[in-house]
């Protein structure tokens, strides 16, 4: 097996374009990739999920515990070849002072040789202290070698190679051009997700294409190579329960899903039922409604003219169906959405009016107090003063919510709707600023899966409904 983590001296170095064309340029060798992205991120993972062919799964120290992180690892990549991890920032940037969750320390967890890019524009001799600073900062990590990136030309690079050999015992692994071809699309919450992009494999493909060529990848795969196998994990058992179907929300405008949420849905006992609210004039028949994340505001004119489903959905909320939404989503059930001076009706579920601001509302990890108004309550503690934890990240706000609304969460950390709540209880729609992972003890799609199997027969005793 071989297994290592990108990282960087800095964010914004190119890590993620490398990381991309990585896997795709190992997966064009005809190994089995499994790709990773550290901390909250849903658009690295779907361009990476792109590229390896297979989903990517987030590691995130700040949801989940070392016991869990190595879990996950080895669920996800006991079958692999190559197992690439995308770090977040720089890779001695954390939270806190001692970086307990920086990419190093995943390093250190996960006993994982560190590839370095390194952005060298207009850099020559100073790259060496660069890399002798890294290197001693921390003994325990090892730096297996170091990419450059976004080079000027042949004799940049030249200057650089003979500097870090000469002062340096890091390996030059790599050393890529600047090339316009190799950027991914930019908007302006970050790179454009691959759901978006209709020629997301291609796009990817030529990157693969690119890196192969200026990167030894026989010297990667000999410096990350491990005889030491993850263990398998034991299966996961599916639900003996009643099925129940789930329409959920996947298309450009919508596709911010962890991969493990998924499949924690599935193995709750629900059955996945993808709709397109740019194209489906309604709703498919389903017991629950799933929408997640994604960006409507850059769909206004779109979702607007797809009155028919927004007026069904809108019916079937305010009908009883059990629904979620999450950022995206709770922005679409609201009664429209402003944005560079244009407003566009949305579905008016939610008796509220979303603005767009040019600067984030709400970005980071939160800590939420669940309430005794949480539909999915239950002695499994997802309501009553349960803890969680969880992420946000939106420039948006909602303003015009009647007096008496009622909230499933008060905020310890973070923002959410006002600063002090998050999640608007309205009907059986539960609808927050916040994304929620299954992760160290939120389970929530069994929570969300237990509750739809309840109001689908409500006869049903709470240890009928769902074995938790």
């Amino acid at each position: 097996m071989h297994r290592f983590l990108i990282s960087a001296a800095h964010k914004s170095s190119g890590k993620t374009t490398i990381s991309i064309g990585l896997a795709a340029a190992l997966r064009a060798r005809r190994l089995s990739v499994q790709a990773f992205k550290k901390g909250p991120d849903y658009i690295d993972p779907l361009w990476l999920g792109v590229a390896a062919g297979r989903p990517c799964y987030n590691l995130d120290f700040f949801l989940s515990p070392d016991g869990e992180l190595r879990q996950q690892f080895a669920r996800h990549g006991h079958d692999a070849d190559v197992c690439l991890i995308e770090g977040n920032k720089g890779l001695y940037d954390g939270l806190d002072l001692e970086g307990s969750n920086s990419n190093a320390a995943l390093a250190r967890l996960l006993d994982l040789p560190v590839v370095l890019v390194l952005d060298a524009r207009g850099m020559t001799r100073g790259i060496a202290p660069l890399i002798l600073g890294y290197q001693a900062f921390d003994p325990k990590i090892r730096i297996a070698g170091v990419i450059l990136n976004r080079l000027g030309g042949r004799r940049h690079e030249s200057k650089l190679r003979a500097v870090i050999e000469h002062y340096t015992d890091v390996p030059v692994i790599g050393a890529v051009q600047e090339d316009a071809e190799l950027a991914l699309v930019e908007r302006h919450l970050g790179l454009m997700p691959a759901n978006e992009s209709a020629q997301a494999e291609r796009h990817v493909a030529a990157i693969g294409v690119r890196i192969a060529a200026q990167v030894d990848l026989d010297r990667l795969l000999a410096l990350s190579r491990s005889d030491a196998a993850l263990p398998a994990p034991p299966p996961r058992q599916p639900s003996r329960d009643e099925t129940v179907r789930i329409a959920i929300a996947r298309d450009a405008a919508f596709g911010f899903y962890y991969a493990d949420d998924l499949e924690a849905l599935a193995a709750a006992g629900a059955e996945p039922v993808f709709f397109d609210t740019l194209r489906d004039s309604a709703l498919p028949s389903c017991d629950g409604l799933l929408i997640g994340g994604g960006f409507p505001e850059c769909f206004l004119a779109e979702l607007e003219a797809n009155r028919a489903l927004r007026e069904d959905i809108r019916r079937a909320i305010e009908g009883g169906l059990p629904s979620y939404a999450e950022c995206g989503g709770l922005m679409y059930l609201a009664r429209g959405i402003e944005w560079k001076g244009r407003r566009a009706e949305m579905v008016g579920a939610i008796p509220g009016d979303v603005r767009m601001h040019a600067k984030p509302i709400g970005r980071g990890y939160v800590i939420l107090e669940s309430q005794d108004t949480h539909p999915w309550r239950d002695r499994a503690g997802m309501g009553g003063g349960a803890e969680l934890r969880a992420h946000e990240f939106h420039y948006s706000d909602i303003s015009g919510l009647p007096a008496d609304t009622r909230y499933a969460y008060e905020v310890r950390r973070g923002h959410g709707i006002d600063g002090r709540h998050d999640g608007i209880v309205r009907h059986r729609l539960l609808a927050s600023y916040t994304h929620l992972r299954a992760a160290a003890g939120c389970d929530w799609p069994a929570k969300f899966v237990r509750y739809v199997r309840h109001c689908k027969n409500p006869d049903l005793k709470e240890d009928q409904a769902c074995s938790l």
